[in-house]
């Protein structure tokens, strides 16, 4: 690997309490994302916080385009953190991307975890669902409802799953962002954020706009390809899926799908909130739900 991983992913132990909880930001954050929740765990938990290697606030050099082409090898770096850390068992919080990748963790070595809480997952195109790709096509390009959609006539759907779009037609949107990254990210940010919380829309733009352009896409592109519905029924951890009433990037149906198909004892949690990222808008609501999901 060439470096320290614990320094390079800038892990920190916070907290006094005698359980470990970790707290894994989503795709477009960093571990900031969760400073408004952290005050109300520290006295209970020792809580591990690290950055994606493809997050702005990580070393770009880091980033190996050759290695980090699916989702196993982020995996690893939970992995190698926790070994690192002397960690033998822990309660793990995902969001976003990183609700999958503690899917994956779990089924690996489920005796490493005692609960899995996935906040605003997908197991299918994590971030690019149909209202989201057509907010952004219009905001990018100023075309009106009825266009964009009829330029989205065929949709990546199964029979019991909905949400998501063909190869070729993402990787329009996937152009789109190559070739001004800036207006994509003013375009995605407030779709994403939904809820009416500037604060929350500036946050997310600061740390979307501080991942390297060529990562950021590579990732995207990553989490696109990523499809993880054929192994949902191998966890065995007990689950938590919590979302919010509306969310573009995931459909209401997807809470649903992973009650029907996660392995493990699941629960499901819809927050009385908008949008994505719930720990930027609502972090006392999600405190609460979190809460209750590890007293369970």
């Amino acid at each position: 690997m060439g470096y320290n991983l614990l320094d390079a992913l800038n892990v920190r132990v916070v907290g006094s309490g005698d359980r470990y909880l970790v707290l894994a930001h989503g795709f477009g954050t960093d571990q900031s994302v969760w400073q408004r929740i952290l005050p109300l765990f520290t006295p209970s938990y020792r809580i591990i916080l690290y950055d994606l290697v493809c997050a702005g606030s990580v070393n770009p050099d880091y980033f190996d385009f050759t290695r980090y082409t699916t989702l196993d090898p982020y995996v690893d770096d939970l992995f190698n953190i926790l070994k690192a850390l002397g960690v033998d068992r822990c309660a793990y919080v995902g969001h976003s991307v990183s609700a999958m990748i503690g899917i994956l963790a779990s089924i690996r070595r489920p005796q490493l975890f005692s609960k899995l809480i996935l906040i605003g997952a997908s197991p299918r195109c994590v971030f690019f669902t149909v209202e989201l790709v057509l907010g952004i096509l219009i905001e990018l390009y100023g075309w009106d409802i009825k266009n964009a959609k009829l330029w989205f006539s065929r949709f990546l759907n199964d029979e019991d799953y909905h949400g998501g779009f063909e190869q070729g037609e993402i990787e329009k949107v996937f152009s789109a962002m190559e070739a001004n990254y800036e207006a994509w990210v003013n375009g995605f940010a407030p779709l994403a954020v939904g809820a009416d919380v500037p604060t929350a829309v500036r946050e997310f733009s600061r740390t979307l706009f501080n991942m390297r352009p060529d990562i950021s896409l590579f990732v995207s592109r990553t989490v696109f390809n990523s499809d993880l519905r054929g192994v949902l029924g191998l966890v065995r951890v007990p689950c938590c899926v919590i979302q919010t009433s509306r969310d573009v990037s995931v459909p209401a149906s997807v809470a649903d799908y992973f009650r029907t198909h996660l392995g493990g004892r699941t629960t499901v949690e819809i927050l009385r909130t908008e949008g994505h990222l719930p720990h930027l808008t609502a972090p006392a609501l999600l405190s609460q739900v979190i809460r209750r999901a590890l007293s369970r």
